[in-house]
């Protein structure tokens, strides 16, 4: 659904259940994919330049109000409240919130499952993870991966357990991306 009031550049691609909010833009290259999952935009929502927004069947993308998604950004059937910023580069996955006022600088990630609480800013290229999410440089993996591991990433994301072999995986999901082997362009 696209008001009048929203732009959608040429180049951009809706695909699904989309829903866009009044004075919602769409800016070129950025891609909103609903295949099995809904994605909802709020009020005066940007999504700029090669976005990616995708909603899941477990996680749909929801997007509040006043929200900016920068270029290549990655939100993968997250939860962005109000006036959040997500800056060039930012991943959120999913079953992730991002808090209203939250913002995710540049390169940043919102980790599966993990919840930033309102106002929290996650500095460039740190990892948020956790319910609340706790902040990690890039140089901690170690602690960043004892609170990682348990957020579940290969059952929340292909609905296989930890260790199941990429062979595996990705046979499902060449069966699940090949439903659109014959879609056509509106």
């Amino acid at each position: 659904m696209v008001p009048a009031s929203a732009y959608v550049a040429p180049s951009a691609v809706l695909c699904g259940r989309v829903i866009l909010g009044e004075r919602a833009r769409i800016l070129h290259n950025a891609v909103l994919t609903a295949e099995d999952g809904e994605v909802c935009l709020g009020e005066d929502v940007v999504v700029m330049e090669h976005a990616l927004v995708r909603g899941r069947r477990d996680h749909p993308a929801m997007i509040g109000d006043a929200v900016l998604i920068g270029p290549h950004a990655h939100v993968n059937g997250a939860t962005l409240q109000d006036e959040v910023f997500v800056a060039t580069g930012a991943s959120l996955f999913p079953g992730s919130v991002a808090g209203a006022g939250a913002e995710l600088r540049i390169n940043s990630v919102l980790h599966i499952n993990s919840t930033l609480p309102p106002g929290t800013v996650v500095p460039i290229a740190w990892i948020a993870a956790g319910d609340p999410a706790e902040l990690f440089a890039p140089s901690q993996h170690d602690e960043l991966w004892a609170v990682q591991e348990g957020l579940d990433f290969p059952g929340t994301v292909y609905g296989v357990a930890r260790g199941t072999p990429m062979r595996e995986i990705m046979a499902r999901q060449a069966r699940h991306y090949g439903a659109h082997a014959h879609d056509q362009i509106l």
